[in-house]
């Protein structure tokens, strides 16, 4: 018998795109006509842009499937899912060799987007209040911070009337380090942001330089100014790949660390983490109380409601994995990274901008003189036609003439995809190479790529 899956009134007829159908449609067919759409889509496990994680076992798909329906705020309703948040936090703060574990405080959140702005919350006040006692005007709150920051700490100063003062990333100076950072200090600076993977680059700033510089400030000026640690990527690479670097609680003048559970913590998006060195660094002006979900909870987030799946997500894979798991998987991430640093800095018309020895993240630039007929943009856009997503972009103010492509390494992307992958950058190349005049921009290219 014909199977009338792709034959009956509801796929054949487009559904509006505007408004709610007038009538309903069979699960089956809603279902087919979602899915379809969505397999024009890219594939995840090709995208090198996204830090974000893109695969997970059998298991972890029914854990996510099981509690989905659970709220991550109603903790009285699903105390069991509020105790296991509470324990994965313990957990990173331990991994984040804090003095007292027991005596810190974190909280899941919806990425490190949230717990970012939860991190810069919490400076600003504990800045406020401290000025408030003696006397001071608080009107003017600033943070210091790389030009190279990720978007959202440009979002935190906008949305909550703080002045961002960027330390302007250089070639001498790829990153915020010790060098400069006081000379945007001042008694209205809420805290410096010291980030453990360069979006752009995948480096690790120098957070002990950074604090050092800070501790002889104050040792000068009297000015006491905090280091929030924004480690969404390197939160869960550095512990297990270089234990050696002072980054984390270790450094007293660090009092809070952001990271993301769904980078290379390994759990499907979206989950973020925040973790205070004690609760005293976390305002308790800041943490709410609410009864009208069946019981007196506190609650310390911008986003209330949410799924618990990826906090139990986060839970199955510290126990899946283990210390030595998470050691093995990212140093793989990191090999694979490596070897496609190494082989892509062979290509002539490549200088490498960074390794990959920090994050598993690398990224390159046009050898200077190599060509005028093409740009990083159109080998991006070459490489779209095998289904590689490799971002090309400028670098951040100073250097915004400078273009660099950049690939993110993750869990699951093995040394035969990055053979296929290298196959397809020299293919790409020597087509390019091979071009007799100037090409287009690839903004104004079209079909080029096809």
């Amino acid at each position: 018998m014909t199977n009338p899956q792709f034959f009956n009134d509801a796929e054949i007829v487009k559904p509006p795109t505007d408004r709610l159908n007038d009538s309903p449609l069979p699960s089956e067919a809603a279902y087919q006509i979602v899915m379809d759409e969505a397999m024009l889509d890219g594939n995840a496990r090709l995208n090198l842009a996204t830090f974000v994680t893109t695969w997970m076992d059998e298991n972890a798909n029914k854990i996510m499937a099981a509690s989905a329906d659970k709220n991550m705020i109603d903790k009285d309703e699903y105390p069991a899912s509020a105790a296991i948040e509470a324990r994965c936090a313990t957990m990173m703060a331990t991994l984040w060799n804090a003095p007292s574990p027991t005596t810190t405080i974190g909280v899941s959140t919806i990425g490190s987007s949230e717990a970012c702005m939860l991190g810069g919350l919490a400076l600003k006040r504990r800045w406020k209040q401290a000025r408030t006692a003696a006397g001071k005007d608080t009107n003017t709150p600033n943070l210091v911070m790389s030009s190279g920051v990720q978007v959202v700490w440009e979002k935190f100063c906008n949305y909550w009337d703080v002045e961002p003062r960027y330390v302007p990333v250089t070639e001498e100076h790829p990153t915020l380090d010790g060098a400069t950072v006081t000379d945007y200090i001042d008694e209205n600076t809420i805290g410096v942001v010291a980030i453990m993977g360069v979006t752009y680059t995948g480096s690790y700033e120098p957070v002990a330089e950074i604090a050092k510089a800070l501790d002889d400030h104050q040792a000068a000026t009297g000015l006491d100014v905090p280091i929030h640690v924004d480690a969404a990527s390197g939160g869960f690479i550095a512990p297990f790949l270089q234990p050696d670097i002072v980054w984390d609680f270790r450094l007293p003048r660090v009092k809070s660390i952001n990271t993301s559970g769904h980078k290379y913590g390994l759990v499907y998006p979206g989950l973020g983490w925040v973790v205070w060195r004690e609760k005293s660094d976390l305002p308790e002006d800041l943490i709410f109380n609410v009864s009208y979900l069946g019981g007196n909870m506190p609650t310390l987030a911008i986003n209330f409601s949410r799924p618990g799946s990826q906090v139990l997500l986060q839970y199955y894979m510290f126990l899946r994995l283990g210390f030595e798991g998470y050691r093995r998987v990212q140093a793989e991430s990191q090999d694979v990274a490596r070897f496609l640093a190494d082989e892509i800095a062979k290509i002539p018309a490549f200088t490498l901008w960074s390794d990959g020895s920090d994050i598993p993240v690398f990224a390159w630039k046009l050898t200077p003189g190599h060509t005028k007929n093409w740009t990083l943009y159109h080998l991006q856009n070459r490489l779209r036609i095998h289904g590689w997503q490799v971002p090309a972009y400028p670098l951040p103010d100073n250097m915004a003439d400078q273009t660099v492509q950049r690939i993110v390494v993750r869990n699951g992307m093995n040394r035969s995809l990055a053979c296929a992958l290298l196959d397809d950058i020299k293919k790409e190349v020597d087509f390019l190479d091979s071009l007799n005049a100037p090409i287009p921009h690839a903004k104004h290219i079209g079909a080029f790529a096809h």
